[in-house]
């Protein structure tokens, strides 16, 4: 299966390093305005396949996107430090303007996964604009934030993430939700589980656990410039979801109808993931502080689409 990226910066290639590592697709074809870029990064995880799997992988232009079951977008200008991911909405908006009709016009059966910030509004505009069918425009909303919080809460109990089950709702950014009430660990609930163990989640606990996945992002812009090993991973998990058509569910972004009576508005939610597509959203359970939170997270967005007239 071909998979395209677009856009060979720091999320571009690292989403195409982690596709190849991990024998993600069979084919790898990356696209980006700087030909000299895509052909300069293809070339270097092309040379890491001996250590990974035998994954063909080359540069290209739009018209090499033909036939990609799945094309990566990973285009737009970079977060500065201090600059929220709203801030980046106008600038983005002008390049998916340019890239979103190129993309679909060579690839028009391919299914759209979108990492670029800020994803939640940028993959409503790709939807809106693009074309493709109902399903078939993935942003990687809060995949990376739902990592983050299972990886701290692992750390802070001594376990491996993936005994850990705990999601992140609404906005990939300042407003998003930690979803406390519905986090387990080994099938049990959270609180249970780390009394249990003599490590509880107390206030302290939380706070410092809820400000790691947070503001993980600025922390990590401050210190290299910009974040991408986690997103990167993130892309290719999704993309795996797909190829292999495993029905999973994942805190992905996509439009949803109405969620906390906020209409029309893209944030993330579990849904399932296969080779269809995603999924409708799925509405777990919330405490009340939880739900009026994800209101205000989706009203953030809703207003923020409302400044590009969506």
């Amino acid at each position: 299966m071909k998979i395209g990226i677009f856009g060979c910066g720091n999320v571009g290639s690292a989403s195409a390093n982690a596709c190849a590592l991990r024998g993600i697709g069979t084919e790898l074809v990356l696209a980006d305005k700087n030909h000299a870029l895509a052909q300069a990064q293809a070339e270097d995880i092309l040379h890491a396949t001996p250590f990974a799997h035998p994954v063909d992988v080359r540069a290209g232009d739009y018209d090499d996107l033909a036939g990609s079951a799945i094309v990566m977008i990973a285009a737009g200008v970079n977060q500065k430090p201090g600059e929220t991911r709203l801030d980046l909405l106008k600038r983005n908006g002008e390049v998916f303007a340019e890239i979103i009709p190129r993309i679909r016009k060579a690839a028009p059966d391919a299914i759209l996964l979108n990492a670029t910030n800020p994803v939640d509004i940028m993959t409503h505009f790709a939807a809106r604009f693009s074309g493709g069918g109902t399903g078939r425009i993935i942003g990687s909303g809060t995949i990376l934030d739902t990592a983050r919080f299972r990886a701290l809460l692992a750390q802070h109990l001594g376990v491996s993430s993936h005994s850990v089950h705990a999601n992140v709702l609404g906005e990939h950014g300042d407003s998003e939700v930690l979803h406390w009430s519905g986090a387990t660990v080994g099938n049990m609930p959270l609180a249970d589980f780390a009394a249990q163990i003599n490590r509880p989640i107390t206030e302290d606990i939380r706070a410092a656990i809820d400000t790691g996945v947070r503001r993980a992002a600025y922390k990590i812009i401050q210190g290299k410039g910009a974040t991408w090993y986690g997103i990167g991973n993130g892309m290719a998990r999704i993309a795996q979801a797909i190829l292999d058509n495993e029905s999973t569910v994942l805190t992905c972004c996509a439009p949803v109808d109405s969620v906390e009576g906020v209409n029309d508005v893209t944030l993330s939610l579990p849904r399932i993931v296969s080779a269809s597509g995603i999924g409708p959203a799925f509405h777990p359970a919330l405490d009340d502080d939880e739900r009026a939170k994800l209101k205000h997270s989706a009203g953030i967005i809703k207003e923020a689409l409302g400044q590009l007239g969506l």
